[in-house]
């Protein structure tokens, strides 16, 4: 399902949006992977992963989009696993570990919201899983461009930029709210914060 997906949307994103990818390397092909975005458009896991195409994702994603039948079904064939915002939803945590512990690579959008234009501070879920398996590898991805999608006729330039934190993986003496903070002050540094929606 998650194949068919990024199938279905690659038209969209790569010839549409324009997509161009830097630092591809920078997402292992295998492993525990914790992977922290930018969040300003609805748009951004699908544009992270037709972009990164050698790697399935698997993203902690609002609870809501579950309560449609439809949707749920899909998003539970593709991986995905529905978190409870802002409440330390223990359980989502805990079936992301697991993934973790099982090599896959979970996605997370720290601010955890679409972040509409106003800054929004990072919360500390990704930290806690790169700090709760040992060995894991910590990745930034800014989304450039996403916003645009939307607005039509309007063709948007996409862009994704992966990287690998200048200040190096998981440090001994690190929480996991520092360390969510230093890798999206470092995504947030190249991907400013920008709304969504149609121009008015």
């Amino acid at each position: 399902m998650y194949r068919l997906v990024m199938f279905v949307a690659t038209p969209i994103v790569r010839w549409w949006g324009r997509l161009s990818v830097t630092g591809l390397d920078a997402l292992p092909a295998s492993g525990a992977t914790v992977l922290m975005a930018n969040h300003d458009s609805m748009w951004d896991p699908v544009v992270i992963g037709v972009a990164g195409r050698h790697r399935q994702l698997r993203a902690l994603a609002k609870s809501s989009l579950w309560h449609a039948r439809p949707m749920a079904w899909v998003l539970d064939r593709m991986g995905q696993i529905p978190i409870e915002r802002g409440r330390g939803d223990l359980a989502a945590l805990t079936a992301a570990v697991a993934e973790l512990e099982r090599g896959n690579c979970i996605g997370v959008f720290p601010e955890g919201t679409v972040s509409k234009g106003k800054a929004l501070r990072a919360l500390s879920g990704a930290g806690r899983l790169a700090l709760a398996v040992p060995d894991v590898q910590v990745v930034g991805a800014r989304v450039i461009g996403s916003v645009e999608i939307v607005r039509f006729p309007h063709r948007p330039r996409l862009r994704v930029e992966f990287f690998r934190p200048v200040d190096g993986p998981v440090r001994s003496d690190e929480t996991a709210v520092g360390l969510t903070k230093r890798v999206m002050t470092e995504v947030r540094a190249g991907a400013p914060f920008v709304a969504c929606g149609r121009r008015v």
